[in-house]
């Protein structure tokens, strides 16, 4: 007004001032974005400094080195930096498996046909060696079942969840539990089954003619 009233014309100076807001809000759109997403990490804190973290939307997994205002520094599995911006955040599903409570074995263990009248026996077994194993929760479900017939076996399901959420001690437990269901296997005088073949090398049986031709038993 004061300009005005000095005999400036101050239009110009409205209409560069409200062009350079319209271009700065548009240049400061994604700083902006980042700093609430890192604002919204500290006030959630869905993650920590030293958490495991990954997202499959995004292919991001590894370790949170620092949380800055702008990015996050996650190490990936490889070593390598991995520089996020903080706005990736407020977009994606953040999986933080550093802050799980336990950890399952969940596997299928098939054993052969011939050993159908073991399979009660096998089950039983494995269960009670669950239920007494020491890096086994007990206040998790504890499931094993024989679920099907297989093309080649008969799989028995097994399901129970470790105390041990870090990786090396959750694969000791597992290797110990896998290696005493094969012992069980063994001690019930069955066997782990696996895909077989079985080659015919002599002459395909045929069926009388049809048709005037003639064709294998199987029909084929």
């Amino acid at each position: 007004m004061g300009l005005q009233s000095l005999g400036f014309s101050i239009s110009g100076v409205l209409a560069f001032g409200g062009i350079g807001g319209i271009a700065i809000g548009f240049a400061a759109k994604d700083m902006l974005a980042n700093f609430f997403g890192g604002l919204m990490i500290h006030l959630d804190r869905p993650f920590a400094v030293g958490d495991w973290i990954r997202s499959s939307e995004k292919q991001i997994e590894g370790n949170v080195e620092e949380i800055g205002w702008r990015i996050t520094r996650i190490r990936t599995f490889d070593k390598r930096p991995l520089y996020v911006p903080n706005s990736i955040f407020t977009n994606i599903t953040v999986e933080n498996p550093s802050r799980m409570s336990n950890r399952r074995i969940n596997e299928i263990i098939g054993v052969r046909y011939e050993d159908i009248d073991k399979v009660k026996g096998i089950v039983d077994d494995v269960c009670a060696m669950l239920t007494a194993h020491p890096e086994i929760d007990k206040s998790q479900a504890v499931i094993v079942n024989f679920t099907q017939f297989n093309e080649f076996s008969l799989d028995i399901m097994v399901s129970a969840y470790t105390l041990a959420t870090s990786g090396a001690r959750f694969y000791e437990a597992k290797q110990d539990v896998l290696l005493k269901i094969a012992e069980i296997i063994a001690k019930r005088g069955a066997d782990i089954a696996y895909p077989t073949r079985i080659n015919y090398s002599g002459p395909i049986p045929v069926t009388p003619q049809r048709n005037g031709a003639q064709v294998p038993e199987n029909g084929e």
